[in-house]
C-alpha cells in the first residue's frame, strides 16, 4: 500500500447533503479496492484561479489515504466520469 493525497474540486451548486453523498462515494472507491481512508479535510467553498465550466467557484476536499499502486488510474478513470467533479489531483505522498 502507499500513501495518497487526493484533492477534488466539485461543482459549487451541491448543497451540503449532495456534497457528502459524493465524498463518501469517492472514499468508498478507496476503501472497496482495499485502501484506507486516513484524513477527510472539507475545504469549503474558493474561488477558482480561472474559471472552470463557466464557474468561478467550487467545493474543495482534501483525503489522505493509503490505497495499491495500481488503484490509481481506476480512481483517476471513475473520478473523471463523475459529473459534480470538476477537477482532481492525485499524488503520492
Amino acid at each position: 500500500m502507499r500513501n495518497y493525497e487526493v484533492v477534488v474540486i466539485f461543482h459549487p451548486d451541491l448543497d451540503e447533503t449532495a456534497l457528502n453523498g459524493m465524498i463518501e462515494k469517492v472514499k468508498g472507491w478507496i476503501t472497496e479496492a482495499g485502501g484506507t481512508i486516513e484524513s477527510t479535510d472539507l475545504w469549503g467553498k474558493r474561488r477558482m484561479a480561472y474559471i472552470i465550466r463557466k464557474q468561478r467557484e467550487g467545493q474543495y476536499v482534501y483525503i489522505q489515504a493509503a490505497m495499491p499502486p495500481a488503484f490509481s488510474n481506476e480512481l483517476d478513470r471513475n473520478l473523471r466520469l463523475t459529473e459534480p467533479v470538476m477537477r482532481y489531483l492525485i499524488t503520492a505522498r
